[in-house]
């Protein structure tokens, strides 16, 4: 299971400084680069990598801030783990059963001028889908209407009946519309403050001293964090924190359940309480109350009528963190669109890339919902460690689309021109080994033993589960989430 061991590199740096980290701190990152694993055209492998690693960094900073040490503990990212942890819905078994993927209607169709993707997974936009285009649901039929329609005249109307349908662009024609140069404009991670309250204490921070160093606690531990997600990137984000000793309560509308085998699949660690806004909202305020993290997902704009914008918030709880993750971003006029991976692949020009013989293609996995994931937990645990020392409460804002771009840049850091340094392009595209502009090789990469030493089973309210392992690991830090997930909505909406 040996592989090339790589310290430090590039695109752990770019995410790390992104999430305005200590520079110097990459060096406590070892990266176990193993060929085979989520080969694409594009440097999804590196991608994946690099979210994870800055993750786990950013957990291991908090843990050492807590303890009171002064170095970090070494950090560990498996290419393993992390190929396992970004196909985990791929590999989630309940009592044996594979999951459900997508429904019938999500997929890529031909239209009279190219393609165009549609996503009906959830009964409300399978409804908007047909009731926009005035089509039966069956599929045979929706083919020959799409076929002598438009793409963009599909995507128009379907979005305009609160559906969702996305035409096929090639990377050019993505990088001259209006919502790729306002993504363009924004940095990887957005990062700022609410408001000038004062530094967070811990009460579980030990100080220094000159004794033995104090033993390490999960960096998230006695943290309250209310997960206001849905679907796959949004959940990945609180599943993390959940893992590091979060209290973690997901609150979704009664109405409107998760589908199941996803919520199976990113409710490790959590409790899940089915709570309406309009007309429980003395509930909410007092959840609100005490909690130190607020994550949402929904498009940008929705929940503001609840009171749940970040500076709403922040006003009502002082020293707040408020995390948000939209497809789009919540800017362009694109902003208020809903959005899925699948989509944003589709519309930035990623399915033209990965596609052959004049079809589509598509990433090795839903790699922009993981990947935005993981960058939206780290930057909660860096605002956590930067209140620590400063104070104020802080928002953190992320968006597949920006993501996306990232990814069809190659990776290579922003020199403020939207160019890559000059070394950054020497060693992109390299299937094999270590990347040569970031750090050492040593030793040959072993062939990938394929997913199963990263895969767990456990018992649990939803039957037996087999599922993915953790990718974030630390010295001293945790190897697997201290609780199943549980029956969705069966929870109170209390804090533990």
């Amino acid at each position: 299971m040996d592989g090339v061991i790589v310290t430090g590199s590039v695109d752990i740096r770019h995410v790390w400084s992104a999430l305005g980290g200590d520079p110097a701190l990459v060096s406590a990152v070892s990266e176990v680069v193993r060929p085979g694993v989520l080969d694409a055209r594009l440097p999804v492998r590196d991608l994946a990598r690099a979210c994870v690693g800055a993750c786990a960094l950013a957990a291991a900073e908090l843990a050492a801030r807590r303890a009171g040490r002064a170095e970090v503990p070494g950090v560990r990212v498996d290419d393993g783990a992390v190929a396992a942890a970004f196909t985990s819905e791929r590999h989630l078994r309940v009592d044996g059963r594979e999951p459900v993927a997508f429904a019938p209607l999500s997929r890529l169709w031909r239209t009279a001028d190219g393609w165009v993707r549609t996503h009906a997974n959830y009964p409300h936009h399978r409804r908007r889908l047909l009731a926009a285009l005035g089509a039966p649901g069956d599929v045979g039929a929706l083919e020959a209407m799409l076929a002598g329609r438009s793409a963009t005249e599909v995507e128009e109307s379907v979005y305009a009946a609160g559906g969702l349908a996305v035409a096929l662009r090639t990377p050019e024609q993505w990088a001259a519309s209006g919502q790729a140069a306002a993504v363009a404009r924004r940095p990887l991670v957005e990062r700022g403050r609410l408001d000038a309250s004062p530094a967070r204490v811990f009460t579980s921070t030990a100080p220094r001293s000159a004794g033995p160093p104090q033993p390490l606690l999960l960096p998230a531990a006695g943290l309250r964090v209310l997960d206001l997600t849905r679907v796959l990137a949004g959940p990945v984000a609180t599943r993390t924190l959940a893992l590091l000793g979060a209290d973690v309560l997901r609150v979704d509308p009664p109405g409107m359940p998760e589908l199941p085998d996803q919520h199976a699949d990113t409710g490790f660690g959590k409790r899940s309480a089915a709570l309406d806004l309009t007309r429980h909202q003395e509930e909410f305020e007092e959840l609100l109350r005490t909690a130190d993290v607020v994550v949402t997902g929904y498009r940008p704009g929705a929940l503001d009528r609840f009171g749940l914008s970040p500076e709403a918030l922040a006003a009502r709880r002082p020293g707040l963190v408020v995390a948000r993750l939209s497809a789009w971003g919540a800017y362009g006029p694109w902003a208020g669109r809903r959005g899925f991976d699948s989509l944003v692949q589709v519309a930035t020009g990623i399915a033209v890339i990965e596609g052959a013989a004049g079809r589509p293609g598509a990433l090795p996995a839903q790699a922009l919902d993981h990947g935005t994931g993981y960058l939206l937990a780290a930057g909660v645990l860096r605002a956590l460690t930067e209140q620590s020392y400063e104070g104020g409460g802080r928002f953190v804002q992320v968006a597949l689309a920006r993501t996306a771009a990232w990814l069809t840049g190659g990776l290579r850091p922003d020199d403020g021109d939207g160019t890559g340094g000059p070394d950054d392009a020497d060693g992109y595209g390299d299937p094999g080994g270590a990347r040569k502009a970031g750090g050492t090789g040593v030793g040959p990469a072993a062939a990938y033993p394929g997913p199963d030493p990263w895969l767990a089973e456990r018992d649990s309210g939803l039957g037996r589960l087999r599922y993915a392992l953790p990718p974030v690991s630390f010295t001293g830090g945790p190897t697997d989430w201290a609780r199943p997930p549980g029956p969705w909505g069966a929870d109170t909406a209390r804090w533990t």
